[in-house]
């Protein structure tokens, strides 16, 4: 399933309210998440109103020293791919739209996908969250690989693939490979950070629904609450 492919699948939904919350709550409580991780209260947002898609603001985030998040874990359960996504016990603040868990049947080798193909070409798992709140919607996204060298490759094709956008200013997360950029994805403007971390890419997508100012430090906050998730849900037995 490609980038496009999945962003169309999110913001489609999956019916009325009621029924989204149960069933991210299920989600959810099908890992064992819940409350015993950071409240992931929405930060507050400023006046200043951020650039779309082709007005960037500078550089994106590096790796920043002193922390790690190195891991061989492969994400390759459903379980493991729920346990790495915030669930609404993690999202206080912000009403649970959607989420999924994906294992591919028939993973593609790099030989299949070739040099030129889409940067998850070679994934083995994803799966995503969504949330809203106060004219904004937030995506959580991991892509799994078969070890940490597939999972190199495919940054290095993404982080070429986000050239194209505008650069986005926001301070390294710890740990972590990453960088940010404006974009627009079916007529919304986004904000999107995209995190190396051992075997996973991992996502973090913040979009105009009618009142965001793509604040980048709401970003930079949710992804620091997402990173601590995926290295619990990769040291996990």
């Amino acid at each position: 399933m490609s980038q496009g492919e999945r962003e169309m699948q999110l913001r489609s939904g999956i019916g009325s309210m009621a029924v989204a919350v149960m069933a991210l709550a299920a989600f959810a409580t099908a890992c064992g998440g819940g409350g015993s991780e950071p409240t992931g209260e929405k930060p507050p947002t400023n006046d200043k109103s951020a650039p779309g898609t082709n007005a960037g603001t500078g550089g994106g985030s590096g790796k920043s020293k002193g922390a790690t998040s190195d891991f061989d874990t492969v994400f390759n359960t459903e379980d493991r791919i729920r346990q790495a996504l915030p669930d609404p016990g993690a999202m206080k603040g912000w009403k649970p739209k959607t989420g999924r868990a994906d294992i591919e049947e028939q993973p593609k080798s790099p030989a299949e996908c070739g040099p030129d193909t889409h940067w998850d070409c070679t994934g083995i798992a994803d799966g995503s969250v969504k949330f809203e709140a106060a004219g904004e919607n937030a995506y959580f996204d991991i892509q799994a690989y078969a070890d940490k060298k597939a999972a190199e490759d495919a940054c290095s094709k993404e982080k070429d693939w986000s050239a194209k956008h505008a650069k986005a200013e926001m301070p390294p997360v710890p740990g972590v490979e990453s960088h940010a950029y404006y974009r627009n994805a079916g007529s919304l403007d986004g904000l999107d950070l995209t995190m190396c971390l051992g075997t996973v890419i991992a996502q973090v997508r913040l979009e105009d629904g009618g009142g965001s100012s793509l604040d980048p430090a709401t970003v930079h906050t949710l992804a620091q609450l997402f990173v601590p998730r995926i290295q619990k849900a990769a040291a996990a037995s």
